[in-house]
């Protein structure tokens, strides 16, 4: 298929560079996914801990253009716990590259659950994307929401004590 956009819409000097300044931000975006996901020993902790409205962006692979959203993850620790920022970083890590949302959501929650061994893990991702809101159907205040729901949490009461603490 061959694009034909008229040319008057580009700027010849604007986008001169543009190649190498895409080059530059792919490579900065994937080293958002290189970092030591530290554990601790658990100190006996046995309730849940949730790390909510954790901002990110990505790009939906099918346009490539931007989905932006916030991701909530909870776990009920097992005999280790990990550094709150590392449950920042690991959204940062599989949002710093292609995909879809559904895939994002629940390899998060396959990484915590594969470094913790937590009794359960929950994320929930909700999120606006561009495919969306600038071309096809110009949804502006749509929201996708996923979720991926590992052990403890598969049951009702803690599910719906995990959603309730989210507000």
């Amino acid at each position: 298929m061959e694009l034909k956009l008229d040319d008057s819409l580009f700027n010849e000097e604007e986008l001169q560079n543009t190649p190498s300044r895409y080059e530059g931000f792919l490579e900065e975006w994937a080293s958002n996914n290189q970092f030591k996901f530290t554990t601790f020993d658990n100190p006996g902790y046995n309730q849940m801990v949730i790390l909510k409205d954790i901002d990110f962006s990505s790009l939906c692979s099918h346009h490539l253009l931007p989905f932006h959203g916030v991701a909530h993850i909870g776990y009920i620790p097992g005999s280790k716990i990990c550094g709150i920022s590392k449950l920042a970083r690991v959204v940062d890590k599989f949002a710093s590259r292609p995909q879809i949302q559904e895939r994002m959501t629940q390899e998060i929650a396959d990484f915590i659950e594969m470094e913790l061994q937590p009794a359960g893990v929950m994320v929930v991702v909700s999120a606006q994307h561009d495919c969306m809101r600038i071309r096809g159907v110009k949804k502006q205040n749509s929201q996708m929401v996923t979720s991926a729901i590992k052990g403890e949490f598969c049951k009702a009461e803690t599910r719906n004590e995990f959603l309730k603490l989210l507000g």
